[in-house]
């Protein structure tokens, strides 16, 4: 009876470590739009347009490294875990509360810098990622 528990609560702590949230940061992807800014049709309408996003784990670990930040944990406390696309999303809420809505314009992000910074302690873990960007608008 007791090897009977002992095999239960071994598979039962797998089971749970196989339950566990990843995390591997952003995805930079090889079919990426390239605009050549040559010719003076652009302006540049704001400068250090910021968002940023973060997340909360339980008994996991994340680790920072710049442009992408990799957590590993067991269960999320806060967050949605899409870092990157929330960051982004509060750039563009950043940039329409000080400057207006941006449909209808022909705006682009440039000079993108991608940050991460974790907080690790023994059972939290709290990924942080912060995008900055120059927005430019086309007049053409």
């Amino acid at each position: 009876m007791n090897k009977n528990v002992i095999a239960k609560s071994f598979l039962l702590i797998f089971a749970f470590t196989l339950m566990g949230c990843a995390s591997g940061g952003m995805f930079p992807s090889a079919n990426i739009t390239d605009v050549q800014l040559q010719r003076g049709n652009f302006k540049i309408v704001a400068r250090n347009v910021s968002g940023e996003a973060e997340a909360g784990y339980l008994f996991g670990e994340s680790v920072p490294l710049g442009m992408a930040t990799n957590t590993f944990a067991l269960v999320r406390v806060s967050g949605s875990g899409m870092l990157y696309k929330e960051a982004l999303e509060n750039l563009w809420k950043n940039y329409e509360a000080a400057y207006g809505a941006v449909e209808g314009k022909k705006l682009a992000l440039v000079n993108v810098r991608y940050d991460s910074e974790a907080l690790n302690l023994f059972v939290y873990t709290q990924p942080k990622v912060m995008i900055r960007a120059d927005v430019i608008e086309f007049t053409e």
